[in-house]
């Protein structure tokens, strides 16, 4: 018999438990896996006024891409490019850190021309999600 624990929150003791057990997995399947950089990067947004961070990317690295995680500009920055210049800074990074792609979700009603623009290209769609909406899978391969 096996007890399993609702976490209604989830502890980051308890995902960690998790996810060093599926690093391991993945360790021992993937002949590759040492070599390739794992960890998370941000790009910041900063307010003018109270050095909040109001916006900005996060993401992801590992097996070689970046997964842009979150990226948010706030309505005082928006279209003026500050989008298309986290995604070119992210890329730089993504570049840096050797990886061969970057992809990301993100929803119809979120610009999915946006990223086309920047040369991503659908790869993916849950329809109905959220209902009315679809949820969108973009890849870019880096040369």
């Amino acid at each position: 018999m096996v007890d399993i624990v609702y976490e209604a929150e989830l502890k980051p003791e308890s995902r960690a438990g998790v996810a060093d057990g599926l690093g391991a997995f993945n360790g021992s399947k993937t002949s590759n896996f040492a070599g390739l950089r794992f960890g998370t990067i941000g790009l910041l947004l900063k307010h003018p006024e109270t050095d909040a961070v109001d916006g900005g990317l996060t993401a992801r690295i590992g097996f070689g891409w970046m997964f842009v995680e979150l990226l948010f500009v706030p309505d005082r920055l928006r279209g003026q490019g500050v989008g298309r210049q986290l995604m070119q800074q992210a890329e730089t990074v993504a570049r840096e850190h050797g990886c061969i792609g970057i992809w990301l979700d993100t929803f119809s009603f979120q610009a999915p021309g946006f990223y086309e623009k920047l040369g991503f290209v659908t790869f993916g769609e849950i329809a109905n999600m959220p209902p009315g909406s679809s949820r969108l899978f973009f890849q870019k391969h880096l040369s």
